[in-house]
């Protein structure tokens, strides 16, 4: 963290409007949290250690909230567990080229952005029996268990919209799939990585307050409170913003 070239409050406000925004509908963050330490200033290496840690506290909060109001569907989670977890650990052992991690990066910003805007109402429903369902679920569990070990995300910004846009269970009920695919698939990729650096949590002391913080509030509000189209809509602000600002960065470094 030491080039970092924004101030650790400004950062930590960040965090916490990241940490809000994405706990609220069932995510951890990862995916703007390692675009902003991207593109102020954090190494390479670094950034999915701390992405990783960030997702981590973000979603033990989550899943205590999700579960605590009854959304959570064990049934429906378990088959992307059994291969995303193997995978996430796989992903996590590898050492990317910095260029080649900024364009995996870059590419998972712009799926999100087009989660929020064009299949946020997408929907269908798959008539292929309790065997193809599985077969789905096994597949997506893999590859999304391998980008999220690579990049330092969960995985639940990809699956929570493959729930919904399948047909698999509700809005609720794929936040809280989502939440805790996120919490297992962190832990896998974090032991990966942690095999091979260390992470110094008291440099970053303040952004991890922010974020458990935020975190808090967020899952509470997305589980309890209200419906997460408005919330989507300023997430999907955000990301934008952190598009450009990444392709910005990676043509002129």
């Amino acid at each position: 963290m030491e080039d970092i070239i924004i101030s650790p409050y400004l950062l930590s406000i960040l965090f916490f409007a990241v940490a809000f925004a994405y706990s609220s509908v069932g995510l951890g963050g990862g995916s703007s949290y390692t675009a902003l330490m991207a593109i102020f200033g954090v190494s390479a290496a670094a950034i999915p250690m701390i992405s990783l840690t960030l997702n981590l506290l973000v979603t033990t909060v989550g899943s205590v909230n999700f579960t605590r109001y009854k959304h959570v569907r064990l049934k429906l989670l378990f088959p992307f567990l059994v291969t995303s977890i193997p995978m996430s650990y796989l992903g996590g052992s590898l050492q990317l080229p910095k260029e080649l991690f900024y364009g995996i990066l870059l590419t998972t910003l712009i799926f999100v952005a087009l989660r929020l805007y064009v299949w946020e109402k997408v929907a269908m429903t798959i008539n292929i029996g309790t065997s193809g369902k599985m077969a789905i679920s096994l597949l997506v569990g893999s590859v999304l268990g391998l980008v999220a070990g690579i990049v330092g995300i969960g995985g639940g910004i990809y699956l929570v919209p493959i729930i919904i846009i399948l047909g698999l269970g509700s809005e609720k009920e794929a936040a809280a799939c989502g939440v805790i695919f996120i919490l297992l698939n962190s832990v896998a990729g974090l032991i990966a990585r942690l095999q091979f650096n260390s992470i110094d949590l008291s440099q970053i002391i303040l952004p991890i307050s922010a974020v458990v913080i935020g975190s808090a509030s967020g899952s509470f509000m997305g589980a309890a409170r209200y419906k997460p189209q408005t919330m989507q809509k300023i997430l999907g602000a955000v990301i934008l913003v952190a598009i450009a600002l990444l392709i910005k960065k990676m043509l002129t470094s």
